[in-house]
C-alpha cells in the first residue's frame, strides 16, 4: 500500500505543478494564436498523441521531428519535450501537458453545456497503445483534473456505438470489422455482437499509420518540387513547413471529392510564390504502400480470428481518413466488392461510443444502455519463465478481458527456499526471446525435495488492461504480488509486430526446442523420483543394500550425463530415461511384491 500512495502522491505533485505552470504561462501559446486554436489545436494534440509514452530516441519520433514546424528536444528519462517560444522566453512541454490542455478545453465546454462541474471521464486510444501510453493517458488526465474512469480503444468505442443502434434491429450474432483510420493511428478490430453482447475477438493495428503520414508524403513531393523550381530548401524553416503542411492537408481532402486540386501558397519562402497542382492518381501513388499496410493489418486480424472475410457480415468505417477513395477500393476489393457501413459518423462514433460507455459505468442511461456487455481483448500473450527458459503462458493473446488465470507449479530443485517469477509478454516459446515485464521473488518456502513443494501463481487482468501476478505457498499461506506499470516500459508498436512476426518464422524451431527441454525434464524428473524413491521410509526399509547402491549409483551418472549434454537432441534424453526406467522398475516391482 506505502507504494502506490507514494506514486499517487508523485503525480498529484506532478498534476499540480502543472496547474501551477499552466496559470503562469497559459494554454494559448502551445497553438500560437487565438484564431489558430480550432483549426491547429486537433493537429497538435494528434502529434502529442503520437509522442505521448515514447522516448525521444525512438525512431518513429525520430522520423516524425523531420517534418514538425516545433522543436522537439530529449528531456528526463529520454522523454520528448514540445519547446515552445512565448513572450521571448521558452517554454519546455511533455506530450501529457500539451493533452491536459486539450482535455481541460473539452473539459470548459461540457460544463459550459450541462451547467455543472464535471470530474469523471472515459478516455479512448488507439488499440495498440502499450502500457506506459495508456498510463501516460491517464497521467494527462490527472493533470487536467480529471478522474479517468476508464481508458478503452477506439475501435472499441466505435463497435458500442455501432452495438447500439444494431441491438434494437439486428436478430442472431453479427462479426464486424471495425476498420477505424484517423490522423495519427490505424486500429482494425474483428468483433461479435449478439443481443447487446460486444466481444472484441481480435485486434490489430499501428500506432503510427493515419493521415499524418499521408499528409507527409505530399509534403516530401512538394519540398522537393520546390527545391527543383527555385533551388531553395525550405526545410530548415519552420513556419514555410507549416504553411505547406496545411496546404496539403487541404488537398488531401479536396481529392476524396475531385480528381485534381491546385496548391497556393504566397510567399512560401524568401518571398517566393509556390504554385503547383496534384491530382487523386499521384496521391495515391504517393501512398499506395501505406494504403496496402492497412489491408494487410486487416488480413492480420482475420487470420488471428481464423476467420475467412465471407463470415465478415459488416465493414464499419472509422476516422477522418476513411474518406480516401483508394482506401475504401482497397477495402470493398478485398471483401469482394461488400458495401462498406458508413451510417454512423466516422468523426464522432468514437467519442459517441466513450459517452455510452461512461452512461454504463455510471449507472444512466436507459435499458438499452444499462444492458450492453463490453468484452475486450489483450493483444499479447502473458505468462511465465519456467525450467529451461520456456514461457509458460497464463493468459494467451486475443484472451477476453477482464480475465483471470491460475496454475500449479513446483519448486525445481532440492531444499529450495525460494522461487523467482519473471513476468515475459510475447509470442515465442523460450522466454528471453519476449520482453520482461517484472519480476517478483516469494520467500521462506519450507526445504523440501524438488517436485514436493507446491505454490499457486495467478494472472488478472482487470478492465482497464492492468496486469496483477501473484503467487501463494500452499503449505505456508505466504503469498507475493506485483502490478506492472509503466514504470518499466512495455512494449512498442514495433517490437510487438517483430515477436508475432518471429513466431511465425521460427515456429518449427521453437516446437523443436519445447521438446528437447521437455525431454530433458522428463529425465531429469524421473532421476529424482527415482532417488527420492528409495529414501522414502516404506520403501528403504525393503530395499536390499546393493539395489539402493545401484540406483543412487544410476542417479549420480544422469546427473553428471546431464551436465555434459546440455545441448543432447530430445530422442537422447528419451532413451535415457528409458534405459533407467528398465533399471528402476524391477526392483520397485519386487519391493511391492515384498
Amino acid at each position: 500500500m506505502s507504494e502506490v500512495s507514494s506514486e499517487a502522491s508523485a503525480r498529484s505533485e506532478v498534476a499540480s505543478e502543472s496547474r501551477r505552470r499552466r496559470q503562469r504561462v497559459g494554454a494559448a501559446p502551445v497553438w500560437s494564436g487565438g484564431d489558430k486554436v480550432r483549426v491547429e489545436g486537433g493537429k497538435r494534440d494528434r502529434d502529442a498523441k503520437r509522442l505521448i509514452g515514447r522516448h525521444f530516441s525512438d525512431a518513429s519520433v525520430q522520423s516524425d521531428t523531420e517534418l514538425w514546424p516545433f522543436k522537439v528536444i530529449p528531456g528526463p528519462g529520454d522523454k520528448p519535450m514540445i519547446v515552445v517560444r512565448y513572450k521571448e522566453e521558452e517554454k519546455q512541454f511533455a506530450a501529457e501537458e500539451i493533452s491536459s490542455m486539450v482535455l481541460i478545453k473539452m473539459k470548459e465546454i461540457a460544463e459550459a453545456y450541462l451547467g455543472c462541474t464535471v470530474k469523471n471521464a472515459v478516455v479512448t486510444v488507439p488499440a495498440y497503445f502499450n502500457d506506459s501510453q495508456r498510463q501516460a493517458t491517464k497521467d494527462a488526465g490527472l493533470i487536467a483534473g480529471l478522474n479517468v474512469m476508464k481508458i478503452i480503444s477506439e475501435p472499441t468505442a466505435a463497435a458500442i456505438a455501432y452495438g447500439l443502434d444494431h441491438k434494437t434491429t439486428s436478430v442472431g450474432e453479427s462479426n464486424v470489422l471495425i476498420f477505424d483510420l484517423g490522423g495519427g493511428t490505424f486500429d482494425v478490430s474483428l468483433l461479435t455482437i449478439e443481443k447487446g453482447i460486444i466481444k472484441v475477438k481480435t485486434t490489430a493495428g499501428d500506432t503510427h499509420l493515419g493521415g499524418e503520414d499521408f499528409d507527409n508524403r505530399m509534403v516530401k513531393h512538394f519540398i522537393q518540387e520546390f527545391k527543383r523550381k527555385s533551388t531553395k530548401d525550405i526545410t530548415c524553416n519552420p513556419r514555410a513547413l507549416r504553411r505547406l503542411r496545411t496546404a496539403c492537408e487541404k488537398a488531401k481532402r479536396f481529392l476524396s471529392s475531385t480528381p485534381e486540386t491546385t496548391i497556393e501558397i504566397d510567399c512560401l519562402y524568401e518571398g517566393i510564390d509556390f504554385y503547383s497542382t496534384i491530382t487523386r492518381a499521384r496521391f495515391e501513388e504517393l501512398n499506395m504502400d501505406l494504403f496496402s499496410k492497412c489491408i494487410e493489418l486487416v488480413e492480420k486480424c482475420l487470420r488471428d480470428a481464423e476467420m475467412d472475410k465471407s463470415a465478415v457480415h459488416d465493414v464499419v468505417l472509422i476516422g477522418g481518413s476513411t474518406r480516401i477513395n483508394k482506401v475504401q477500393q482497397l477495402l470493398r476489393d478485398f471483401f469482394n466488392g461488400k458495401e462498406l457501413c458508413k451510417g454512423i459518423n466516422p468523426d464522432e462514433a468514437v467519442a459517441y461510443g466513450a459517452a455510452v460507455q461512461a452512461a454504463m459505468l455510471s449507472g444512466e442511461g436507459d435499458k438499452i444502455v444499462q444492458n450492453l456487455l463490453l468484452l475486450d481483448v489483450t493483444p499479447l500473450s502473458l505468462g511465465l519463465q519456467t525450467r529451461g527458459e520456456i514461457m509458460t503462458v497464463f493468459i494467451p493473446r486475443n484472451t477476453t478481458i477482464p480475465t483471470k488465470k491460475e496454475k500449479e507449479l513446483y519448486t525445481s530443485y532440492d531444499n529450495q527456499t525460494s522461487v523467482s517469477f519473471p513476468v515475459y509478454e510475447g509470442e515465442r516459446m523460450k522466454s528471453t526471446d519476449n520482453n520482461l515485464l517484472g519480476q517478483f521473488e516469494l520467500c521462506g518456502i519450507p526445504p523440501a525435495p524438488r517436485g514436493r513443494a507446491q505454490f499457486t501463481a495467478c494472472f488478472e487482468i482487470d478492465v482497464n488492461g492492468i496486469l496483477s501476478v501473484s503467487a501463494e505457498d500452499k503449505s505456508t499461506g505466504q503469498k507475493k504480488k506485483i502490478t506492472i506499470t509503466c514504470e518499466k516500459d512495455r512494449l512498442s508498436k514495433e517490437e510487438i509486430e517483430r515477436m508475432v512476426r518471429e513466431a511465425d518464422k521460427f515456429k518449427s524451431e521453437d516446437e523443436a526446442r519445447k521438446k528437447k527441454v521437455q525431454a530433458k525434464n522428463a529425465l531429469e524428473d524421473y532421476a529424482y523420483y527415482m532417488r527420492n524413491s528409495i529414501r522414502e521410509a516404506k520403501i528403504a526399509s525393503k530395499l536390499a543394500e546393493a539395489d539402493r547402491k545401484r540406483i543412487e549409483d544410476l542417479f549420480d551418472q544422469t546427473m553428471r550425463w546431464l551436465d555434459t549434454k546440455q545441448s543432447a537432441e530430445a530422442a537422447e534424453f528419451q532413451d535415457k530415461k528409458w534405459e533407467l526406467q528398465i533399471s528402476f522398475n524391477p526392483i520397485l516391482a519386487k519391493v511391492n511384491q515384498g
